[in-house]
């Protein structure tokens, strides 16, 4: 991999797509990356869809290649802007995404709203709720389940897609660094994806308001933390900062165990799941986990 993984880089530098053959790892089930088989050195499907991130590529549909191999295809993402450069309305790049499409999201989302378990008739407060196509994933973990939602954006656009996809649901538009509010009332369940690293918001002001206003006793909270980006139609591992080339992982860790301290320290059992997205799942410290997590 240490002489494959430079000459790959420098071909799609020069040319924007390479072609190449490799053992066909269908045939190395069980075996680690590197083994010995009679067609070359094993390497999983796994490795070379990373491989792919890696270098910021697509990989095409492979090809037989004769006994034992194929023929593999990277080509090179379009130098295209990523989906939320143009913002968040409903008539933006943004409105082409639907993180539900992503097995993991899905999985590990579905599995956080089920430790939490907002009981039937339960009220659920979505920040940043957008188009609110996330919140299909309650009808998913419960299904049947009658649930009373309120969503809170700043896109008019937005929020209308949203009032459209869930007509059940009460959709503000309000800022929310203005929280807490007491006309809201209290809520079992608090939705926060893909919010608290926003530049306007302090992460442990809203969580401490969210708490002590805004939450039942025995409510819980779901809080989502990217670790990825888009590009070219592709869902690429790693949180950037800015005028970072590669990913960087340290404010996401320092955000994510800032908010599991301070909500063990306010009495939650924290939970930390996710691979593209980090998922931080607070239920009371006495309240049992539900069974039956997984989708």
């Amino acid at each position: 991999m240490s002489v494959i993984l430079p000459a790959l880089r420098m071909a799609l530098a020069g040319a924007g797509e390479v072609t190449f053959t490799v053992p066909d790892p269908d045939l190395g089930l069980g075996l680690y990356a590197g083994e010995v088989t009679p067609q070359g050195l094993h390497r999983s499907w796994q490795t070379w869809t990373d491989l792919a991130d890696l270098l910021g590529a697509h990989l095409l549909t492979p090809e037989r290649a004769g006994e034992g191999r194929v023929r593999l295809r990277l080509r090179a993402w379009a130098d295209a802007p990523e989906p939320d450069a143009g913002g968040y309305g409903a008539g933006g790049d943004w409105a082409r995404v639907d993180k539900l499409e992503d097995p993991v999201f899905l999985f590990t989302l579905v599995e956080a709203l089920r430790r939490v378990a907002p009981p039937a008739g339960g009220r659920v407060l979505a920040l940043g709720v957008n188009r609110g196509r996330e919140l299909d994933a309650l009808e998913l973990a419960f299904p049947g389940r009658a649930l009373e939602v309120v969503g809170l954006d700043l896109d008019a656009s937005a929020l209308a897609a949203a009032r459209g996809r869930h007509p059940g649901g009460t959709f503000l538009e309000l800022d929310v660094t203005t929280l807490p509010r007491p006309e809201l009332g209290q809520f079992d369940l608090i939705l926060a994806l893909s919010l608290l690293q926003s530049p306007s918001i302090r992460q442990d002001v809203l969580l401490a308001a969210l708490r002590r206003q805004h939450l039942t006793p025995r409510g819980g909270l779901v809080l989502g933390y990217p670790n990825a980006r888009y590009r070219d139609g592709s869902l690429s591992y790693g949180a950037r900062l800015r005028n970072f080339a590669r990913p960087d992982l340290s404010l996401l860790a320092a955000d994510v165990t800032e908010a599991r301290r301070g909500l063990q320290k306010a009495g939650f059992k924290v939970f930390v799941t996710g691979k593209y997205e980090v998922l931080v799942t607070a239920i009371p410290a006495g309240a049992r986990t539900p069974g039956g997590l997984e989708l």
